[in-house]
């Protein structure tokens, strides 16, 4: 069988069924279902590169494991976000747009990433200490943090979103530097996006 099977795949490939899932969910109205999706996705995401660390691996299967975690990021946080958005707002031209830009920068960064990562990994063993631009996988706790805001100043989500998803495709084609978090900052984030998940829920997510 083609490719590489081994434990060091599996986070990724539970994050991107999950995702799958997902959007099936927001394509049905079931959006509490879908962000939950998204987070346990961005979640999946967070540590399938230290559980793949943990691994002696060749220079092909190093390779392997960056062009599938792109690949299922594209879905994850592109495709993804981008169907809860417009979800929201199926009639809505403007929202269409923005989510096909949204996709599209998406798509850009992370081929981007992997010519540079590539690259990278030819020169040094050490691991990446930082990235250029917004990394994709922000949407699993943005677009959740967005829609709980929204419904704690009583707007419609579906008037943020496509904002957000603009704001966030020029930002993942924007060269800014941006620290990598360490497991500390990993953790804080876990927590961040406990207390918003807890929080959705018992504001039933969209209102």
């Amino acid at each position: 069988m083609l490719g590489y099977y081994n434990y060091t795949v599996l986070l990724t490939y539970a994050g991107m069924l999950t995702s799958l899932g997902g959007i099936l969910f927001a394509s049905s109205g079931s959006m509490t279902k879908a962000l939950l999706c998204l987070m346990i996705s961005g979640f999946c995401d967070m540590f399938d590169g230290r559980v793949a660390s943990t691994m002696e691996r060749t220079k092909k299967e190093k390779s392997f494991g960056i062009q599938i975690d792109s690949l299922s990021d594209l879905i994850c946080f592109g495709v993804f976000p981008a169907a809860i958005v417009h979800a929201l707002a199926p009639n809505s031209m403007v929202t269409s747009c923005v989510c096909g830009l949204y996709v599209l920068c998406a798509l850009i960064r992370l081929a981007y990433f992997n010519v540079e990562e590539a690259e990278r990994q030819s020169q040094t063993d050490t691991p990446r200490e930082a990235y250029l631009g917004l990394p994709v996988t922000t949407a699993a706790l943005i677009l959740p943090l967005v829609v709980l805001l929204s419904g704690i100043i009583h707007v419609s989500a579906a008037t943020i979103l496509p904002g957000v998803l603009l704001v966030m495709a020029v930002a993942f084609i924007t060269p800014f530097r941006l620290r990598k978090p360490k497991l500390r900052g990993k953790l804080l984030m876990l927590l961040g996006g406990a207390v918003v998940l807890v929080l959705l829920l018992v504001r039933g997510a969209i209102r």
